[in-house]
């Protein structure tokens, strides 16, 4: 065998094992675009049957079809004057805010401290935080109850937005943390030798390249904060204080549920989630892959 013909034959088998990983190829992309598709529809699935039910007249809601032979919108004004739904949403949009400001604020300074500072007791205290974390909040509700009451702010929404920021702070604060961390400490030690101190340090150089990591933290705390249920309906015991999420829990009814106007309410109390989400999902993504690596 000549030395043409054996490179002829490699040549071959070569073009031959590339043909086979072309045809491989496919299967195995659209396998997983199929997982994918199916994932997002099991995904998507309750949320279109929240829509389809509050759009459909009260007799077909287990009876009809998925999709409503006639649409009706009478269920919106039925729920929205029932559960004076522009009162409670006002109270869960200000104490969401509040909260988000005063997480963004304390767990962006306690990141930064854990990641870039030094300090005694620094990882002791760490993980002391840490540890709240493993702590169900259903443990948690009698003693905050108790601690409310001593300190006066039981059945205030200002009581409420403290025990949501001291609840929430350690998981934002260990986020931040993680970002910051992926920040060059060199930066930091440039900015101190111009003569900049820690906080114009803080404020000037860490915090701009940080809004990745704040958008992240914005989007899971407003979204844990506006659909809290359990501290927001023990703690504030006035109903016109209420946020929303109570309020339309309590259209669940004992023997019988209207389930167009409590589908219609939830409809509406999901719409600023997703124009938080949507509006900074770039930035929200960003901070999750970035402050997934330590550099």
């Amino acid at each position: 065998m000549t030395a043409a013909t054996s490179e002829a034959i490699t040549t071959t088998r070569g073009s031959e094992r590339t043909a086979r990983r072309r045809r491989r190829f496919p299967f195995g992309k659209s396998f997983a675009s199929f997982i994918l598709i199916a994932v997002a529809a099991l995904t998507i699935f309750p949320l279109i049957w929240l829509v389809l039910t509050s759009l459909r007249p009260a007799d077909t809601i287990f009876t009809g079809p998925i999709i409503p032979t006639r649409f009706t919108f009478a269920a919106y004004p039925k729920a929205w004057v029932s559960t004076d739904f522009a009162i409670h949403f006002l109270n869960s949009l200000w104490i969401t805010v509040a909260t988000v400001v005063g997480v963004l604020i304390f767990a962006s300074i306690a990141g930064y401290a854990f990641a870039k500072l030094r300090f005694p007791f620094k990882n002791v205290i760490y993980v002391a935080l840490l540890a709240t974390l493993m702590m169900p909040a259903t443990t948690l509700i009698i003693p905050l109850y108790l601690q409310l009451k001593s300190i006066g702010l039981l059945n205030d929404q200002f009581g409420l937005v403290v025990l949501y920021v001291s609840s929430s702070a350690p998981f934002s604060m260990f986020l931040m943390r993680a970002f910051f961390s992926t920040l060059p400490d060199e930066l930091v030690q440039a900015a101190r030798v111009d003569g900049a101190g820690e906080f114009a340090v803080f404020w000037r150089v860490i915090i701009p390249m940080a809004r990745p990591g704040l958008a992240t933290v914005i989007i899971f705390q407003f979204l844990q904060t506006w659909n809290e249920f359990l501290y927001a309906n023990t703690v504030l015991q006035d109903t016109g204080k209420l946020p929303l999420q109570p309020v339309l829990f309590s259209l669940l009814g004992q023997y019988n549920t209207n389930w167009p106007t409590l589908t219609a309410g939830l409809t509406m109390s999901i719409i600023p989630v997703i124009l938080v989400y949507v509006w900074m999902q770039r930035q929200f993504v960003a901070g999750l892959t970035l402050g997934a690596v330590k550099n």
